[in-house]
């Protein structure tokens, strides 16, 4: 078991992460992991919430619930942010993008 955790730690300091499936271990980038829709990613890390409720007489799926609803709200997050048209920050004049009015610059840390 020592060697699966510092292959998974070495990895993790290449900017992989390691994951285990049907085929054994899995090594990648984990800039690419994270392009790929929510449901990808679940399924990957197996933590889809219908294969997470098949586990309920073990409490660690109470966790593994909450890490597939926490996924999928930063991806909504992250999507919606992404999907922001910049807007003129009213105090220093940069072009920024915020998602509502309201929020920080954060360039200035202006309240718009």
């Amino acid at each position: 078991m020592k060697s699966i955790k510092d292959k998974v730690l070495a990895e993790y300091e290449k900017g992989n992460i390691v994951v285990a499936g049907i085929e054994g271990l899995q090594t990648m980038p984990i800039k690419e992991f994270i392009k790929q829709p929510e449901d990808g990613m679940l399924y990957d890390l197996n933590r889809l919430e219908s294969v997470v409720l098949t586990f309920i007489d073990d409490p660690k799926w109470i966790n593994d619930f909450a890490v597939a609803k926490t996924i999928r709200v930063l991806k909504a997050r992250i999507a919606a942010l992404e999907s922001q048209e910049e807007k003129e920050c009213y105090n220093c004049h940069d072009k920024v993008k915020m998602v509502s009015k309201g929020e920080f610059c954060p360039n200035c840390a202006c309240d718009q």
